[in-house]
């Protein structure tokens, strides 16, 4: 069965939307969750780092597959990003309901940039969740004009969030 723009996907682009960044506000102001004895929390942040690497990389490949006009496989790269950033999005979900908030220590120049990217990473990953959802339902029903124009603003914003993910992962570690 071919998908068709007859579907209306706006009612779960918006409610995932609101869900998802609602779930993540929500995290910031319930009390952390004992984590079962023996596990290790700090494996969590590194599989995060993880996924949104694997994010990057497939999104990268999306992209320069779609470039050749390669649909088949630009949308296999798509599902691969998408289901690489739900997993991140457990893991992360998971981690920040059981271990507090680890501040960042670094001190002199570095600071601000590390805030920098902190900001704009946080900003740009609670915009992304509609974009992408939007721009993946326009490609599923074939709407591909409407495809393609969210896609130019969607695919630099989340190749920027997944790459920041991982950089704001790294320059936190120490910190651990």
């Amino acid at each position: 069965m071919k998908p068709s723009s007859s579907f209306n996907y706006v009612p779960w682009v918006v409610g995932l939307s609101i869900g998802i960044n609602a779930l993540v506000i929500l995290l910031l102001f319930l009390p952390n969750i004992d984590p079962a004895e023996g596990f290790n929390l700090l494996i969590l942040p590194l599989f995060n780092a993880v996924m949104n690497s694997f994010t990057f990389v497939f999104l990268l490949a999306a992209l320069f597959l779609i470039l050749r006009k390669n649909v088949v496989w630009h949308r296999r790269f798509i599902y691969a990003a998408f289901t690489t950033t739900a997993l991140f999005l457990i893991s992360y979900l998971a981690y920040h309901g059981m271990a507090p908030s680890t501040p960042y220590g670094g001190q002199g120049a570095i600071r601000p940039v590390y805030y920098f990217i902190l900001l704009t990473h946080i900003v740009l990953a609670a915009a992304i969740v509609p974009l992408a959802l939007l721009t993946f339902a326009r490609g599923i029903t074939n709407q591909v004009d409407k495809h393609r124009r969210i896609a130019r603003w969607t695919m630099p914003l989340w190749l920027y969030v997944s790459l920041t993910g991982v950089i704001v992962y790294l320059m936190i570690r120490p910190y651990y």
